[in-house]
């Protein structure tokens, strides 16, 4: 008697709908950090021949191919917000409410040309910062000058920033730093901060903290501030379908704010709710995130 036909299922279909999701999510995070020519974008700097800056395996290659960025990218806009110079150059000059991810795609190409790209994108890159600065210059609400070429107001940025990048690495990364990883990553980025004109960048971890800790009696909570406090925690400009996704990122940013910056914004302090609510979803949104790009590693074949 013939056997009644066998159904078989191959073994690749089980994980094309996963595949199918992965592919989507991928598009959507790429297309809003690097715009509509990110597959244009990625050739030019990862594949392009040429000196790098940076090694492959190298502390600043390791922070800032990880999800974690995300996170440390918004923490870094709430602090550099409490410097009320920083803010008003901001608030006038920047178009951060009009073209929000204009800017962001922006600042992330500076950053990938900076950290993966060939040494002459680099130098382009920060040349390019440079004459945008030229132009940013005014008085502050509180009648004082400022100047984006200011080399305090540089290194408040950089500071920030590496203190970021650096914090969400520690709690969200893949493979966080060892203490010689993160002076290193410190040392790293200095070279990037002495090219934009800060004076005297930090080199190692307590040098980064000495300089943030003599920032603190300049810093103070404006209006400006607090409005784009507001804009990037509640008015984010993005579909309904988005909106989980990046709470998730907005109060892992939150949760990594010191006590300090948290003051200042007006955000209260709240450690059984972090520790048991937001630690997990920051986890969750990293993982998601670098599952989705999972196959973009051409960092590793440029080096």
């Amino acid at each position: 008697m013939d056997s009644e036909p066998v159904d078989t299922v191959d073994e690749g279909s089980a994980s094309e709908p996963a595949e199918v999701v992965r592919a989507w999510l991928a598009d959507r995070i790429r297309g809003r950090i690097v715009g509509d020519d990110a597959e244009t974008r990625q050739v030019e700097l990862f594949e392009a021949p040429g000196e790098r800056w940076f090694s492959a395996d190298s502390a600043v290659v390791r922070v800032h191919a990880d999800a974690a960025m995300f996170i440390g990218g918004l923490r870094a806009l709430l602090i550099q917000s409490i410097h009320p110079l920083a803010m008003a150059g901001v608030a006038a000059h920047s178009d951060y409410r009009a073209d929000p991810w204009g800017r962001l795609q922006r600042t992330a190409d500076f950053l990938a040309a900076t950290t993966f790209g060939p040494a002459d994108q680099a130098e382009q890159a920060i040349a390019m910062v440079n004459r945008i600065h030229e132009r940013v210059k005014g008085i502050a609400p509180d009648g004082r000058e400022y100047s984006a070429r200011d080399p305090r107001l540089l290194l408040w940025v950089h500071a920030t920033e590496v203190d970021s990048f650096l914090a969400a690495h520690d709690r969200y990364g893949e493979r966080p730093l060892d203490p010689d990883g993160r002076d290193e990553y410190v040392a790293q980025m200095a070279r990037v901060a002495s090219g934009l004109g800060v004076i005297d960048p930090p080199t190692d971890i307590a040098g980064l903290d000495e300089v943030l800790r003599s920032f603190r009696p300049e810093l103070a909570s404006t209006e400006a501030s607090r409005e784009a406090t507001r804009y990037l925690l509640l008015e984010p400009p993005l579909p309904l379908s988005s909106r989980a996704a990046y709470g998730l990122l907005a109060a892992s940013a939150v949760g990594l704010l010191p006590l300090w910056a948290r003051r200042h914004l007006l955000i209260p302090y709240l450690p059984v709710t972090e520790r048991i609510a937001v630690r997990p979803a920051g986890e969750l949104i990293t993982r998601t995130i670098r599952w989705a790009l999972r196959n973009d590693r051409p960092y590793e074949a440029a080096h």
